[in-house]
């Protein structure tokens, strides 16, 4: 067990908070102008993700913190403060309640690192997540029309393989996918290239987040805010008027610079997934 004096952990609290704050103030100020970004608040909206608990920090399953009586995490649950004033994460309720959803996310994880990396997908879904329809999922404008996005897909094989994705997918859309995905087949499915895999890390991070330290929990974030950047300059969007570049991968120029930035993405999701999975099992002995 790793032994924190205060002036260490609350350094490590005013870090966290900081680099959180990148993030969830512009929300805030955004939500209190009611006004909505399309990209960024995504991530807030899918992952059902409050601002406070970005903010959170947690030691993790083996740091105990010295004299942290007054820390708010004194009175929370899947924490203990014992007679000394030392504080740690309360790994037995914890997985106590979390077991088998644990042991999920840990399948999944796992799957996802044995299953071979796939760098040939360009992106599609989103396009597929548009295809035929007059309702697209985001408000904004198509960068080449409703006939040209139509176009761009008929003329590509659609090899995703994440069924949060997938199921998005329009109803002409499906049958287009190489593979059916279900959730009961996602560790089968789920490879490590994948940038939907490797932006939901941040969602397993925050799903059994007390037992993981809260600089890991943000790395996964920052992994999730460009994944989601590719993402969406390489959809049928046109998001220039936000700021962001377009990743054309009906060219051959924008396949080549979306696998070029997918494999710098799976590079990091590889070592992040690694320290989640190290975490995980540790936690569940």
């Amino acid at each position: 067990m790793r032994v924190l004096e205060p002036q260490q952990w609350q350094v490590l609290i005013e870090e966290h908070h900081a680099r959180a704050a990148q993030w969830v103030e512009p929300h805030l100020a955004r939500r209190a102008r009611g006004e909505n970004h399309p990209v960024w608040d995504f991530l807030f909206e899918y992952y059902s993700l409050r601002p406070s608990h970005l903010y959170r920090w947690s030691p993790g399953m083996d740091t105990c913190l010295l004299e942290a009586q007054e820390l708010p995490q004194a009175q929370w649950r899947d924490y203990l403060l014992d007679e000394n004033n030392s504080l740690s994460v309360d790994g037995a309720g914890f997985l106590a309640r979390r077991r088998d959803g644990l042991e999920k996310i840990l399948d999944i994880l796992q799957g996802t690192t044995s299953n071979p990396a796939q760098f040939d997908c360009f992106g599609l879904h989103e396009w597929a997540m548009v295809y035929r329809t007059d309702a697209p999922r985001h408000d904004l404008p198509l960068r080449l029309g409703k006939e040209g996005t139509e176009a761009v897909v008929d003329k590509h094989r659609i090899k995703c393989t994440h069924y949060d994705a997938f199921r998005f997918f329009t109803t002409p859309a499906r049958p287009l996918n190489l593979t059916v995905l279900t959730r009961e087949s996602q560790a089968v499915s789920e490879q490590g290239g994948c940038v939907h895999a490797n932006m939901d890390l941040f969602k397993w991070a925050i799903k059994a987040s007390p037992i993981f330290p809260g600089e890991l929990v943000l790395d996964c974030f920052e992994l999730a805010t460009d994944a989601r950047r590719l993402d969406m300059e390489a959809s049928p969007y046109d998001c220039r008027d936000l700021g962001f570049d377009v990743v054309a991968i009906e060219t051959p120029e924008g396949k080549a610079e979306y696998v070029s930035r997918q494999r710098a993405l799976a590079d990091r999701g590889k070592d992040l997934r690694a320290r989640l999975v190290n975490r995980l099992v540790f936690a569940l002995k």
